[in-house]
């Protein structure tokens, strides 16, 4: 399965990053051979929008999850319409979370986890979280 990770790191050691809208870049992760791909995020300098470009960006690229930190209601309602399941509250390297959810650790989100403009200093709200 592929999974999307928010980060600001160059391989699997880069921490995951809390903002996914706005985060500079996306690992791309194949969780059963661990190889991956580096997306550069070109939602993160939009004026509006950054988070259903980020959206589109990471659902061409055929993910079936996301890991991340939060995510907003318009980026929440863009992956759920993708199908793309939605991991928040992520932190730690990336590669420790790809392992985390091949395990079952993380949970799935069934809401959006921060209010909208968060990333550009909006304020948040509290999550909802499933089991995964």
């Amino acid at each position: 399965m592929k999974v999307a990770v928010t980060t600001s790191g160059e391989d699997l050691s880069g921490p995951v990053e809390p903002h996914f809208g706005r985060c500079p870049r996306f690992i791309v992760v194949d969780t059963e051979t661990m190889e991956f791909e580096i997306v550069p995020n070109t939602a993160v300098t939009s004026a509006h929008g950054a988070g259903i470009a980020a959206a589109q960006l990471v659902a061409s690229k055929g993910v079936k999850a996301i890991l991340t930190g939060n995510v907003g209601p318009n980026a929440y309602s863009a992956l759920s319409s993708s199908g793309i399941k939605m991991v928040t509250g992520v932190s730690g390297t990336v590669g420790d979370a790809v392992k985390r959810f091949n395990s079952g650790e993380l949970q799935s989100t069934s809401g959006p986890t921060v209010g909208g403009h968060f990333g550009t200093g909006g304020r948040g709200g509290e999550g909802r979280h499933q089991r995964f």
